[in-house]
């Protein structure tokens, strides 16, 4: 079972976007990649909404998820969100295998 949370960040102006540049290339949203139980961390700008990014964010579990807050680099988060002055939409999913009957439906 894997917890997977969508985090819609929007600012204005393009802030949003440049806050996950920053995350890129600053080597931070690498880092997160790399903590225990992270199994995704990526970035994508909505085609209807380019003042938005959405951060699909994926844990093995959820004590992989509080270790994650609990460290410092929630700080370095916070900051960063505030610098660009974004606000978030959560969504928060847990895993299910994908049902035989919808298999037929899924090219590989």
């Amino acid at each position: 079972m894997a917890i997977t949370v969508n985090l819609y960040y929007t600012g204005k102006e393009g802030s949003a976007r440049r806050f996950a540049e920053e995350m890129e290339a600053s080597g931070t949203a690498q880092a997160i990649r790399e903590e225990d139980g992270n199994l995704r961390y990526d970035y994508f700008v909505p085609m209807n909404d380019p003042e938005t990014v959405l951060l699909i964010d994926s844990w093995r579990d959820q004590a992989a998820i509080d270790a994650h807050h609990a460290s410092p680099m929630m700080k370095t988060l916070a900051a960063m969100r505030e610098k660009y002055d974004l606000h978030m939409h959560v969504e928060r999913f847990v895993s299910a295998e994908v049902p035989e009957s919808e298999q037929k439906f899924i090219r590989k």
